[in-house]
């Protein structure tokens, strides 16, 4: 039978999750790791297949996993990744209501918006203790693909003198949006997005909750696909000029991703090694 053995996270880790624990791996050997194969439970919206070599973690200790990592520590996150720590993801729903797919998309403009939502992202970061974070432009432009109803895009951060990048893919439902985040490096996104994506394959929206599905009636979303880029209603809201649909939190691009160096650098899947 096989025993985890786990080990001390290295020094990127350590040094990026401001804060963090004292004893991080101490931390994240507490969490209950669901390891593969088996079913993830993204709340009760949809499912994604665990393979062999792969962990997912609950809603309850996702939230300690991203507070450990030095990331903002909300509900409603998932954990997906694979155990040799090469990258890893979060998936949360949002309920928007009904997205139309009908818009077109700026990424120039986009870009600009992102660059000028550093300020307010950046001052709340501060506020809980977490470095800043700064956008540095596309890695890969957004992109919506009409068959599969997923937006994706990726956007290269830097914080302190660390590039990485984040890998965004949006999936589009009846009832609402899917955001599904990965966490890697620039020099390996090519491989990351591909592993990523083979395994979106076996994500499924609940019956009922499938964008098929959308009956007249329906709630229908205030905005449209560029929005999501920018963080949904909630980041454009924060900037004069534009909608002011919702109010009261900051830009949802910043609540998740601020250690993609420490999983895709140092590796949290040295806590997962095996010995027989």
């Amino acid at each position: 039978m096989k025993k985890l053995l786990f080990t001390l996270l290295l020094l990127p880790l350590l040094a990026l999750a401001q804060t963090s624990p004292s004893d991080p791996a101490s931390e994240l050997r507490k969490l209950n790791w669901q390891h593969g194969p088996s079913k993830g439970l993204i709340g009760d919206k949809a499912t994604i297949e665990v393979p062999k070599g792969y962990m997912f973690l609950g809603e309850a200790d996702t939230k300690k996993f991203l507070e450990i990592t030095g990331n903002l520590p909300e509900s409603n996150n998932y954990f997906f990744g694979p155990e040799n720590s090469s990258w890893w993801s979060v998936f949360s729903f949002n309920p928007t209501g009904y997205i139309k797919d009908d818009e077109k998309i700026d990424a120039n403009d986009l870009l600009s918006k992102l660059k000028e939502g550093d300020i307010s992202g950046n001052e709340e970061r501060k506020k809980l203790g977490l470095k800043e974070l700064f956008t540095e432009g596309w890695q890969l432009p957004p992109h919506y693909d009409l068959d599969t109803k997923r937006l994706e895009w990726a956007v290269r951060l830097r914080s302190d003198n660390h590039i990485n990048v984040n890998y965004t893919t949006r999936i589009l439902g009846r009832t609402g949006v899917m955001e599904a985040t990965l966490v890697g490096g620039t020099d390996t996104l090519t491989a990351d997005s591909a592993a990523f994506k083979a395994t979106l394959r076996q994500f499924e929206f609940n019956p009922g909750e499938t964008y098929s599905e959308f009956k007249q009636g329906d709630k229908i979303a205030e905005y449209g696909l560029a929005a999501l880029v920018l963080g949904g209603a909630a980041a454009v809201a924060t900037k004069k000029g534009f909608w002011t649909v919702i109010v009261g939190f900051f830009a949802a691009f910043w609540k998740l991703i601020a250690a993609a160096v420490a999983a895709a650098v140092a590796g949290i899947g040295s806590l997962f090694k095996k010995k027989e």
